[in-house]
């Protein structure tokens, strides 16, 4: 029997090691399991927040970039009222023409005023636009206003923006985007007589170019439309329209 006992009595003592060993290795990948699941979570939390700045970031860039945008294109627009208000004989420009969008309305009228005070002093102010139907209605505004407009299929004027003073100053506009089809976003003033000779060869040269009072005649004939349907196409009044007709 003694001799059992101490036969057995070292494998009780091993099992009873290796019992105790399990249960710690147990308790260690159970601890290191938990440690995992905290670093997880704790980098999933790091991701989102890290995510969320990103957005944040990138929309704070966004409305930074509008603003300079918006600040550009006031720029622009100021330039050029001063350039057309120090003239005292002539301004010709070539402008996109378009509907002008919420931002635009108030420029578009501070133009329309100044250029009936400088109508009013005999400074003749000319106009281009490309022919399209939708800038009839800048055109109509600024023939109502009291200046010159004119359409012409010239490829340079779908893209060129350009404003000329007595002959010798020049703000040239610059797309706000790559597009050439882009709002003008900023302007460059250029006091340069050789510059603005060039521009206004180009003006006078332009082919097939047609009067405010032409081009609507002429879209009436060739799309059928009356006038009430080209005043609501345009986003014109009636009223406004007609007068311009009879200028």
């Amino acid at each position: 029997m003694d001799h059992t006992v101490i036969i057995l009595a070292p494998c009780l003592l091993t099992l009873r090691h290796s019992f105790r060993y399990n249960i710690w290795m147990h308790n260690m990948e159970l601890g290191l399991l938990i440690l995992e699941s905290v670093l997880l979570i704790a980098t999933i939390s790091l991701l989102v927040m890290s995510l969320k700045e990103g957005r944040g970031r990138d929309k704070l860039i966004m409305e930074v970039a509008n603003a300079t945008k918006v600040l550009s294109r006031h720029e622009y627009f100021t330039t050029v009222v001063d350039v057309m208000m120090d003239a005292k004989e002539e301004v010709l420009a070539s402008i996109t023409g378009r509907i002008p969008g919420k931002d635009d309305e108030k420029r578009v009228k501070d133009l329309i005023y100044n250029i009936e005070k400088l109508v009013a002093a005999g400074v003749k102010v000319r106009y281009i636009l490309p022919k399209f139907q939708d800038r009839l209605h800048v055109g109509c505004l600024y023939v109502n206003a009291g200046a010159e407009v004119c359409y012409s299929p010239c490829v340079l004027n779908e893209d060129f923006r350009y404003t000329v003073a007595d002959g010798s100053m020049v703000v040239v506009g610059v797309p706000d985007e790559k597009h050439v089809t882009a709002a003008t976003g900023k302007g460059y003033k250029i006091p340069s007589a050789g510059l603005a000779a060039i521009l206004k060869d180009n003006f006078q040269r332009c082919e097939e170019t047609i009067s405010f009072k032409e081009y609507v005649e002429e879209t009436m004939s060739h799309t059928g439309a009356d006038l009430t349907s080209i005043a609501m196409e345009t986003k014109l009044d009636l009223a406004e329209i007609s007068k311009a007709l009879k200028k």
